[in-house]
């Protein structure tokens, strides 16, 4: 039986590919448990500096199996209180979301939250909640109007319509848009560059981003400055 999770590691870079193409990679227990323990795994294996989450087949995620919602636990898959968010928060390493296809309502939510998003041609995103009278719980109310404004994330929250990976661009949902054949090329292009880097400050850089979404510009701002004060005291010989 194929695994619902595939996991590589190469060059620095974890591939984590969700593997239910038959259901179109919806989430059910069994991926999420896969899929949890993979983000683990980039957290704590210090042979990886990133990672990218795609989907294999016609589609990136449709979101939650409707079909074992009510029979298997897709709210505490692993019996130890951490969720999607949570992990994802833990983790100190780049996620780059490739998105392959349809990434609809929990499997859109997969997606915001990565770091950013490289879509193929073929992609296209959709909250389905208020359709499928599902209350959301990953952060699609917080990270959608983070990523396409107010407005925008209103009305496709509204009417549950898709929004193709063109107009994705053009509302900066996603960075890039690339002919579907080169999506993953692309993505571990993208990951080869950030292995590159100082690994040391690309946390602290990362940190420094995620500061500003729990404070004001003014505090963000100060905290960034009292950290290059302690860098240029630690590093660097006072003038």
């Amino acid at each position: 039986m194929e695994k619902p999770v595939l996991f590589e590691i190469k060059e620095g870079i974890a591939m984590i590919t969700l593997n239910r193409p038959e259901k179109r990679n919806a989430i059910n227990r069994a991926l999420l448990i896969h899929l949890y323990n993979a983000l683990d795994e980039v957290s704590n294996n210090d042979k990886i500096r990133v990672a990218v989450i795609t989907g294999n087949g016609k589609s990136f995620c449709a979101g939650i199996d409707l079909s074992v919602i009510k029979t298997e636990n897709l709210f505490d898959p692993r019996g130890d209180g951490k969720d999607l968010p949570d992990i994802i928060e833990a983790c100190k390493k780049p996620i780059i979301g490739a998105i392959n296809g349809h990434a609809i309502t929990g499997g859109f939510e997969i997606a915001l939250n990565c770091d950013f998003l490289i879509a193929s041609e073929r992609a296209s995103f959709a909250d389905t909640h208020a359709k499928v009278g599902i209350h959301p719980g990953w952060g699609m109310t917080q990270l959608l109007q983070q990523a396409v404004g107010l407005r925008m994330a209103k009305q496709m929250s509204f009417t549950c319509q898709f929004m193709s990976a063109e107009k994705a661009l053009q509302c900066g949902l996603v960075n890039e848009m690339v002919p579907h054949e080169e999506l993953i090329s692309r993505a571990k292009q993208i990951s080869m560059e950030i292995c590159a880097v100082n690994q040391e400050m690309l946390g602290v850089v990362k940190d420094l981003i995620k500061y500003k979404n729990r404070a004001t510009l003014q505090d963000a701002f100060a905290h960034e400055r009292k950290g290059f004060r302690t860098f240029v005291e630690k590093f660097l010989r006072p003038w």
